[in-house]
């Protein structure tokens, strides 16, 4: 009898620890994808604006940043009594710690998002000086070499690389479509879509230059004029926000041996919990609210 249970308890031993490994390994394997993935996208982000840095770098810090923040929030959960608490501490953690990791691609696309607005305004100036050009007499391509000789960067990166690629051989459509997919502007996605019609179907491109460049620069107009609007619903929200977080931190400091004991109660965990989501969803509807597309 002694042996049966033995042996039921090798085989459940076993099983469960065939089912731990089976768990840790796909663990690890969409853990690999996901970081595969997140290193892609950083790597195109990062090309597309001309800036040569390894990728696996900025991953590599977002993942001893989430370490780090997830070990300074679970610190005051790191209790044997109750037992249920150190996985509080974890479901705490959890979020700051994801949030900490996708740091570096926050950080780069917002990057992206100013070097955009940056082409644009550029875009402004150049529109002008191409249809001055056309109407000296230049071809196409000679208004954009001009662009390219009197522009700052980013647009004398991007129009060099559009030159260079005709001069290799590529077709102006392509040439084109590969401009608009690399700088990712709504603005030069009308450029391009109306410089390639007027090539196929004809049409006057000084005219067609002047109303976008009229139409950009009343959108952008509008669209600063949203922001100054906006401006105080975006600082109310920010500084909500990161209120309770911030307050939450500071009594952990300064009061741990009130803190401790509500967060060790199951009512104090539910509360954390509960106010991080709240927080979560108020910033989210907040953002939604103040973001108006023109």
């Amino acid at each position: 009898m002694t042996l049966w249970i033995i042996c039921i308890l090798l085989l459940a031993g076993g099983a469960a620890c065939g089912l731990l490994w089976v768990l840790l390994s796909t663990f690890s394997e969409g853990a690999r994808t996901a970081t595969g993935v997140y290193e892609h996208e950083i790597t195109n982000t990062l090309e597309s604006m001309f800036l040569f840095v390894p990728a696996r770098k900025l991953v590599d810090l977002g993942l001893v940043s989430a370490i780090f923040m997830f070990l300074l929030v679970l610190v005051p959960f790191c209790r044997l009594s109750p037992l249920w608490l150190p996985f509080v501490g974890c479901c705490l953690a959890f979020p700051p710690a994801i949030l900490a990791f996708y740091l570096p691609k926050f950080i780069v696309h917002h990057l992206k998002n100013k070097r955009i607005e940056r082409f644009n305004l550029q875009l402004l100036e150049a529109l002008p000086m191409m249809s001055n050009a056309l109407r000296a007499g230049f071809s196409i391509n000679q208004a954009f070499e001009s662009v390219a000789e009197s522009s700052e960067v980013p647009m004398k990166q991007e129009i060099s690389l559009l030159l260079q690629q005709l001069r290799v051989g590529v077709p102006f459509s392509e040439a084109l479509s590969n401009l608009e997919m690399r700088v990712g502007s709504d603005d030069l996605t009308l450029v391009c879509s109306s410089i390639d019609i007027a090539r196929k179907s004809g049409g006057n491109l000084t005219e067609i230059f002047d109303t976008i460049s009229e139409t950009i620069r009343a959108r952008l107009r509008i669209h600063q004029h949203v922001r100054t609007l906006t401006a105080q619903g975006r600082l109310q929200g920010l500084i909500i926000g990161a209120m309770p977080f911030l307050l939450g931190l500071g009594m952990f400091f300064f009061k741990p041996g009130l803190m401790i004991p509500f967060a060790s109660s199951w009512m104090g965990g539910i509360t954390l919990l509960a106010v991080t989501a709240l927080v979560i969803l108020g910033g989210w509807m907040i953002r939604k609210i103040v973001t108006i597309d023109v």
